[in-house]
């Protein structure tokens, strides 16, 4: 009964969503208050029934209810309860439906806290967005239903994909949902002014908001799954340039560029056209990712579905949204004349640079993730576009974004000076050189790749402390923290990608690999590192079986650590796992994985030490802990100070 409800409720969503992408909207064109008003409390019903839809089927989980289809298929009884939860969203229908809740839970925020928008503009806002939600709707619902029943229960479920029975997973997809169909909101708020035919100051400052809580949880959920790809898989990597990978880095770069240009539109009301554009191609991004996982068009170990059918349905998707904003686009794009002029020497220059940078990072992405599919589909040729292309292709663009961010940062606005605005970034330049200097000197005989990584990584942290004190003039330290937190918020953001850029040379240029059979109780030596291994033992877990490896190590003759790699198998769909065994530390990682097995004795042992791993997702986590602090400056929060400048409520249809 509970599952029947919960697709009662799906139901009664999609009808609300049909509703609040009509009333409003056609409110809008005439000026009629009453009917554009009500796009709040449907806003508000949608994300209610969702809440209860997704309920629901968690509900049903969690308590294995196997007459549920979707429950078991991915579930069973001796399943811990996190990845019972986890499960919801583990499979193509489930997180279709956590898609469309998030959708809800945008939509109902708008509803909320956009009381200060103009309300044609937030009928508009909140109809585009129930379009949106409205086709996914229509795709759960015909196509991807979580509610199906079966006829004859069976006694227990085939489980969920053990790969997938991880912590980092259970939180992964939701972090990189948020950011997603947070990126939705920007697409909206670019559709309702192209039907409004006005882009100011203050639609800037509106879009910011979302747009940067959007970056920041894409951040979050990227750098999650990078973190459990490194430690579940066993390959002993964080980014492999994966389809799937992919398909979320580049609706994160093309957010990046959108938060850059949307200060310019915000402050100099120019780049307009571009803002729209960025807007529209952020999210459309998101959704081609969307394509990517669900259509099995291309083959990933993160794939949710291999279905060409659904793939067709999402295509339509994307085509009639993305193709439909950009035809209103090419309609309006005339009309959006920007206001400021600048020289290119400035702060304004510096960022249409930025945006330059990260849109091409982001097509060359794009084109390294599309192209074997292309090859196959045009010639018929079989191609591999791995990492080697990527890292050759994608890497000069960031070392040219990070060497101009800090001076781009510190330019003034509308005209700069070269000189001068070297000038306060001496000391940053300076230290950063020194730090060159020590990498090189321990890098004897290795690749200068460390060396440029950490110059570059180095420029970015110190080129943000400089920033920060150039902003506080001569009033010193009191004035330091009395800055406004989106200053502070910019800095630690790009302290944070400074960090990351010093990780990932590091350990690239660092690393030491060892892969050798280890026979019991033979000491072996990697890199600065003694181990043993001491024992192969069978473990029995909840709803595994494992042969666990116990290996001892130290350093200079004491003991640093024991590690326990494991090799598990999953009866239910008897599918093996390998569970890498890693000593974390501040300054590096010991990493270990238990192969099979060897004919004539002892185990196939594969061994890393990986220094400064962990400032890789460090680094990450400190740039979204950045937005979330410009998120918090009253000025970007959202519609703050949008009453000032928004003008007329009603703006009559044209």
């Amino acid at each position: 009964m509970i599952a029947e409800f919960g697709h009662f409720a799906l139901i009664l969503a999609f009808m609300v969503s049909i509703y609040q992408m009509t009333v409003p909207m056609v409110g809008a064109a005439k000026g009629w208050h009453g009917w554009m008003d009500s796009a709040r409390p449907a806003a508000l019903a949608q994300l209610v029934l969702m809440a209860i839809s997704f309920g629901a089927l968690t509900i049903a989980f969690v308590t294995s209810d196997f007459s549920v289809l979707l429950v078991y298929e991915n579930s069973h009884t001796s399943k811990p309860l996190i990845y019972k939860i986890s499960g919801v969203w583990g499979n193509h229908e489930g997180s279709m439906l956590l898609w469309v809740l998030i959708l809800a839970l945008f939509g109902a925020a708008a509803a909320l806290f956009g009381g200060n928008l103009p309300p044609s503009l937030r009928a508009r806002v909140l109809g585009v967005q129930s379009s949106i939600s409205a086709a996914f709707y229509a795709f759960i619902i015909f196509t991807s239903n979580p509610f199906w029943r079966v006829g004859n229960p069976a006694f227990d479920g085939r489980d969920l994909n053990p790969l997938l029975q991880d912590p980092g997973l259970a939180f992964h997809p939701p972090f990189l949902y948020l950011g997603y169909v947070g990126l939705s909101m920007a697409f909206s708020f670019a559709v309702a002014a192209l039907i409004e035919g006005r882009v100011d100051a203050a639609w800037a400052r509106w879009v910011r908001p979302w747009t940067l809580a959007a970056w920041v949880f894409l951040t979050v959920g990227i750098a999650l799954g990078s973190w459990w790809a490194y430690y579940e898989l066993g390959w002993g990597g964080f980014w492999f340039w994966d389809p799937v990978e992919n398909a979320s880095f580049m609706p994160w770069l093309l957010a990046a560029a959108l938060l850059h240009s949307a200060i310019v539109v915000e402050k100099r009301e120019a780049l307009k056209s571009w803002t729209i554009l960025l807007a529209i191609m952020a999210f459309g991004f998101s959704l081609i990712g969307t394509f990517i996982v669900r259509s099995g068009v291309i083959t990933s170990v993160h794939s949710f579905a291999n279905d060409p059918e659904r793939g067709v349905f999402i295509l339509a998707i994307l085509a009639v949204f993305v193709g439909g904003a950009l035809t209103l686009y090419a309609f309006r794009a005339a009309d959006m004349t920007a206001k400021g002029v600048f020289a290119p020497l400035s702060r304004e220059g510096a960022l249409v640079l930025n945006n330059v940078l990260l849109a091409v990072a982001a097509f060359v992405v794009f084109i390294g993730t599309i192209w074997p599919l292309v090859a196959e589909m045009v010639w018929g040729r079989v191609l591999s576009v791995g990492p080697p292309f990527f890292n050759q292709a994608f890497t000069p663009f960031m070392i040219v974004l990070a060497l101009a961010l800090p001076l781009g940062s510190i330019m003034p606005w509308k005209r700069a000076s070269l000189s001068r605005s070297w000038k306060p970034l001496r000391g940053a330049l300076t230290l950063t050189a020194a730090v060159m200097v020590l990498v090189y000197a321990v890098s004897t005989g290795r690749s200068g790749l460390a060396v440029i990584g950490a110059g570059l990584g180095s420029w970015l942290v110190f080129g943000a402390i400089a920033d920060l004190w150039l902003r506080t003039g001569s009033s010193g330290i009191g004035r330091l923290l009395r800055l406004p937190r989106a200053d502070w918020g910019k800095a630690v953001a790009h302290s944070g990608l400074g960090i990351t850029f010093i990780a990932v040379s590091l350990i690239q240029a660092w690393q030491v690999e060892d892969v050798r059979v280890a026979q019991i109780d033979e000491p072996f030596r990697v890199g600065a590192y003694d181990l043993v291994l001491r024992s192969v033992e069978r473990v029995d877990g909840p709803n595994y079986l494992s042969q666990m490896g116990v290996i001892e190590a130290s350093r200079d003759g004491r003991a640093v650590a024991t590690l326990t790699p494991e090799k598990r198998v999953y009866p239910v769909q008897a599918m093996p796992t390998t569970e890498a065994s890693i000593d974390y530390g501040f300054w590096r990682d010991l990493y270990v994985v238990l192969g099979d097995e060897q004919p004539g004795g002892g185990w196939a042992v594969r061994t890393y030490v990986k220094p400064f791993a962990n400032w890789i997702w460090g680094g990450s986590i400190i740039m979204a802990l950045g937005g979330l602090i410009s998120l918090t400056d009253r000025r970007y929060r959202v519609a703050a100070g949008a009453a000032r400048s928004s003008g007329a409520d009603t703006v009559p249809a044209e």
